[in-house]
Formats: C-alpha cells, structure tokens, sequence
C-alpha cells in the first residue's frame, strides 16, 4: 500500500535534524502526508538548556557559599532569588527561542548596560529568530540590575536575559 521507502524516510529526518542544526533550533516537528492513512510524524529535539544552565548556576553558586559563613541568617533569603533568576520580579525572560544581541550591530554600543536606568518599553536587547531580528523591549522602567544573557548566546523560551528593578 505505501508507495515511500523506509530510506526516503531516513532521508528526510537527516535533513531535518541538519536544518535544525543550520539555523539554531531546538526542536522542529513535521507531519508528512503519503495518502489517506499513511504518514510519518517526526519531532526532532536538541538538549541544549543543561548546558546554558550551568554556567549560570555555577557563576552564581560562589557568591552564596561565600556568605554563607559570615552572615548564616541573610544568605538563605539572598540565596533564594540568586538561584534561579527567571522568579526574580525584575527578570526580563525570552519570548521566543532564540540568539541574543545585544548591541544592534557588531562593534556597536550596547543598549543597556548594568546600572543603566530603562524606560518602559525601550529597546533593550534583540533576539534573532528565523532570520528576523526582534527587538525586546523593557517591560518596565527602572534600572538595569544584571545582565544574564550573553552576546551572541542561543536562549530559550523563558529564559531570564536581565533583571530591572
């Protein structure tokens, strides 16, 4: 009845998974049709949050075992919002998968830096997604307490870029 090879198949997940690769995807999902009731779902997926992950909470980790001993009542509340900045009030999260800029060209001054005071719904980075640059603009006003996402670094949906308090 089905009129593809298994190849074919093979074929066309390889291209997938390389066109993922080609434009900085994490994950891609496709249905292909060959008739009425024979088609083949693929969902190629990328794991590379672990790896962005890490590097955060180890930079971040330091700072609290070195408060940890002279201040043992202050560091657990500190400790709290420096463990995972996504549930800072501040933080200023990805709407899209991504590579950030943070400047709007190469060479150029960056939008914001830390310490810098922000008005609501200035530009303050660009995500770059399919080829489109997409400016991100401050959720609110206030100043730039930390920057979180790095210049040319793959984000995820979600993801905490900067903190503006």
């Amino acid at each position: 009845m089905s009129k593809h090879s298994p190849d074919a198949d093979v074929a066309f997940i390889s291209a997938l998974a390389e066109l993922l690769n080609k434009n900085e995807l994490t994950e891609l999902s496709v249905m292909r049709e060959y008739g009425e009731y024979d088609s083949l779902d693929v969902k190629v997926v990328k794991q590379v949050t672990v790896m962005q992950a890490a590097p955060v909470m180890q930079m971040q980790a330091a700072p609290v075992a070195h408060h940890a001993p002279s201040a043992p009542a202050a560091a657990p509340a500190a400790a709290a919002p420096i463990e995972d900045p996504a549930q800072h009030p501040g933080a200023v999260t990805s709407p899209m998968v991504g590579t950030v800029y943070l400047s709007a060209e190469p060479g150029a001054a960056a939008f914001v830096s830390v310490g810098a005071t922000v008005t609501e719904g200035q530009t303050v980075l660009i995500i770059e997604a399919m080829k489109t640059m997409n400016h991100i603009p401050a959720p609110r006003a206030g100043t730039v307490k930390r920057i979180l996402a790095n210049d040319g670094q793959a984000v995820e949906y979600g993801a905490p870029l900067m903190i503006i308090e």
